[in-house]
């Protein structure tokens, strides 16, 4: 064989061995590039710009007013306790986390005297943050809830909803929330979406300072949406991420969940203790479940334990044991409101101005949703188009739809961000 038939010949056999072997290509080839986290990317993109009047809106954490992240003096307090407890060790936890911590946290949410705690009807597991208690949940409907494969979100909502509850094979739909027009709840479409929904589906529910949009229900309205999904036999999914920061007011921002179970619901409540202690890196959440009876509610936990073990195996102790030391007690109890009241006063301080100054400007439009709306984000309306102007000409950094993290802005920036957008409201389309 001529020289240049061999080496033909072995390349050809080279070619054939590639396409037989099985390390040749990659099994993962197909996987298609996700896009870069919204919220995450805006964070990486506003630190990397060097202009001294930058503002970041787009992150939902809490700052001063001189924008540095706040911990919590109750916080520190709990953190010097548990550094001078000698007895403490970094043993697992159990599965479904500190009694006293979950039995402090369902109390929290459906107040101390809820009948259902009462009547032992009312069961919780420690969660990875708020995060992770609708993951929890969410995966247990997913295996048990056989009344409807359709979960309901709000339109618009928190990302992570859709992407939870689609994870675990929910048909995930929409309901009305925001109107445009009103700038306000879009009520009579979200109950018709109520009505028009498949008995028994489960509806995914703000319980306060509705993210992104900042606009609660009123008590009544509470009451009518109760009416509808009891009529259809609808299951409530609260999510509660800011019980006292919204308001500063616990018990009021609470007061949806507890008039659901009033009314004879069965329902899970996702708690997160990331906003409203300040433990935004520490994962501190709650799955509460309220059942018909205690039978119903050892079966539930019993199946969710089972699942939390194959998950998880335990929760993480250090962020739930300095919620659980100020829940359980009185004095810390009571500095630890105080504390989310100067949070909630702030953001709710912030609001006030920035609309003061946009009505000082004469910003074309109306402004008073800035302050009807509560929580730390604020929709304020603005368009895509506006805010891309906001970032390319101001280096003001907020989601595409508008939204806004009122912790972002402060006495030092707010001048300055409202003339921003004054501008782009007269200016852009």
């Amino acid at each position: 064989m001529a020289p240049t038939d061999h080496s033909s010949s072995q390349q050809r056999l080279g070619q054939i061995s590639s396409h037989l072997h099985p390390m040749s290509v990659s099994v993962f080839e197909n996987v298609p590039q996700a896009p870069p986290d919204v919220i995450f990317s805006l964070t990486a993109q506003y630190k990397e710009d060097t202009h001294p009047q930058k503002i970041n809106v787009g992150v939902g954490a809490f700052r001063t007013d001189e924008l540095k992240p706040y911990v919590l003096p109750v916080v520190k307090k709990a953190d010097a306790i548990l550094f001078n407890d000698g007895s403490l060790d970094h043993e697992y936890l159990p599965i479904a986390g500190t009694a006293s911590y979950t039995q402090a946290a369902s109390k929290l949410i459906l107040g101390a005297d809820s009948p259902a705690i009462k009547e032992g009807r009312v069961a919780a597991v420690q969660t990875i943050s708020g995060t992770g208690a609708n993951h929890t949940g969410a995966a247990f409907l997913a295996q048990y809830y056989k009344k409807s494969p359709k979960c309901y979100i709000s339109k618009p909502t928190w990302a992570n909803h859709r992407n939870i509850f689609a994870s675990v094979g929910f048909e995930v739909e929409e309901y009305p929330y925001w109107d445009a027009n009103t700038r306000g709840l879009a009520y009579e479409q979200m109950l018709q979406t109520m009505r028009d929904a498949p008995n028994g589906s489960i509806f995914i529910l703000h319980a306060c300072a509705h993210n992104p949009t900042g606009v609660d229900p009123t008590q009544d309205q509470w009451k009518g949406i109760a009416q509808v999904m009891a009529q259809k036999g609808h299951f409530p999914f609260f999510d509660c991420a800011y019980q006292g920061f919204a308001s500063g007011d616990l018990d009021r921002d609470a007061w949806a969940v507890r008039y659901f179970v009033e009314q004879g619901f069965e329902l899970f409540v996702a708690q997160s203790f990331a906003k409203n202690f300040g433990l935004y890196g520490e994962r501190a959440g709650n799955l509460t479940l309220v059942c018909k009876s205690p039978a119903d509610t050892q079966r539930v936990l019993s199946q969710i334990e089972k699942l939390q073990r194959s998950e998880i195996s335990n929760p993480p102790a250090y962020g739930s044991r300095i919620v659980n030391i100020v829940l359980n007690d009185a004095a810390l109890y009571a500095e630890w409101k105080e504390n989310l009241k100067y949070m909630s006063n702030r953001i709710i301080g912030m609001r006030k101005d920035l609309k003061d100054r946009l009505v000082q400007l004469g910003t074309p439009g109306t402004w008073d949703h800035i302050t009807d709306q509560i929580g730390m984000f604020s929709f304020t309306g603005l368009k895509a188009s506006q805010v891309k102007v906001l970032k390319e000409k101001y280096h003001i950094y907020m989601t595409d739809n508008g939204r806004v993290s009122m912790a972002g802005l402060s006495s030092g920036n707010i001048d300055y961000f409202a003339k921003a957008v004054d501008d782009v409201v007269r200016n852009v389309q």
